[in-house]
C-alpha cells in the first residue's frame, strides 16, 4: 500500500531527475545543498512543484521549456545569472547555439534591443566557457 511519504519521495525523485538532465548531477546536488541550507521546504516545494509537477508535464518537452524559460528570462530583464543557467540547460538538452541567438535575435522585435542585447551578452560568455560556437561556417 502507498503511503503520502511514498508519493512525496516518488515525486521528490522525479523532480531531482529532471533536474539533473538539465543541470547535471553535481549543479542539482550544489543547488539542493546550497537551498537546503536556507529552507529545505523551499528546497522540498522547487523540487516537487517546479521540476515534478511543471517540467514532469508531457505536453512540451524539457527542451522547449527551457526556451521559454530563456524567452522569459530575457523579456523580464535583469535576471542574468537565471539567464544563464537556463541557457545552459537548454544547451545540454538539445538546442543548438543558432537557435538560441535565433530566438534572441527574435525578441528584439518584440520586447526591444536593450533587454536582447544584455540576453546576447549572457549567451556570449554560456558559449564561450563551453567553447561552442553560435555562427554557422560557411561550407
Amino acid at each position: 500500500m502507498s503511503t503520502q511519504s511514498d508519493a512525496a519521495t516518488t515525486r521528490y525523485e522525479r523532480g531531482i531527475e529532471l533536474l539533473e538532465k538539465a543541470y547535471g548531477v553535481d549543479a542539482t546536488a550544489q543547488t539542493v545543498s546550497y537551498l537546503d541550507t536556507i529552507s529545505p521546504d523551499y528546497t522540498r516545494y522547487l523540487v516537487e512543484a517546479g521540476f515534478a509537477d511543471i517540467y514532469g508535464r508531457e505536453a512540451i518537452d524539457q527542451r522547449g521549456r527551457e526556451v521559454i524559460n530563456v524567452i522569459a528570462l530575457t523579456a523580464l530583464g535583469g535576471l542574468e545569472g537565471q539567464l544563464e543557467r537556463h541557457l545552459e540547460a537548454a544547451l545540454a538538452l538539445g538546442t543548438s547555439p543558432l537557435e538560441i541567438v535565433e530566438t534572441l535575435i527574435h525578441l528584439t522585435l518584440i520586447i526591444g534591443h536593450p533587454k536582447a542585447n544584455a540576453a546576447l551578452a549572457v549567451a556570449k560568455s554560456v558559449f564561450d566557457r563551453l567553447g561552442v560556437d553560435p555562427v554557422p561556417q560557411a561550407s
